[in-house]
């Protein structure tokens, strides 16, 4: 059993980075942590992150659709999480990406089963730090589409074949 230390982060694909960041710094009262481009931000409340990334495709207020990009599980260390993949890989649990070090410490990603993405990884005491040489920083989002196209393939490749006569 895995011993989740709490939800670190939520991200949230958004239209406008700035101006959701006024909403969420400036009316709900959270900080700016920091700004990786003009795409993303790191807004902060204690030690949770909420974490705007700029959506590719235009939402609307009206719609229903989900804009929750992925969330993430805290662990108490590296060691956890490795050990956290390995529990949930045993578990038949679909592993978008091995644990890898990301700039705030190590981290994986799993589909639930209806395509959630959520992330498990670990916290320097430091937070986010400077980005090391082996750091993954890719998205999560371009990890997830990289995984969804590849599950897509393998279920297209295990549909029988219809012979035409």
């Amino acid at each position: 059993m895995m011993k989740l230390t709490g939800i670190n982060q939520i991200t949230l694909r958004v239209n406008d980075v700035r101006l959701s960041e006024e909403f969420y710094a400036g009316i709900l009262g959270f900080r700016v942590d920091h700004r990786a481009g003009a795409n993303i931000s790191y807004l902060r409340i204690n030690s949770d992150l909420l974490v705007l990334v700029k959506a590719e495709t235009p939402g609307s207020p009206d719609a229903r659709d989900i804009r929750v990009d992925h969330f993430g599980f805290r662990l108490a260390s590296d060691a956890e999480v490795d050990e956290a993949a390995i529990y949930l890989d045993d578990r038949g649990a679909h592993l978008v990406t091995r644990p890898a070090h990301r700039r705030e410490g190590r981290a994986f990603f799993v589909m639930d089963p209806d395509g959630n993405l959520i992330e498990f990884y670990s916290m320097r005491s430091g937070g986010i730090e400077s980005d090391p040489d082996e750091v993954d920083n890719r998205k999560a989002s371009d990890i997830a589409s990289d995984s969804r196209k590849e599950i897509a393939v393998a279920t297209e490749a295990k549909k029988p074949r219809r012979s035409r006569k």
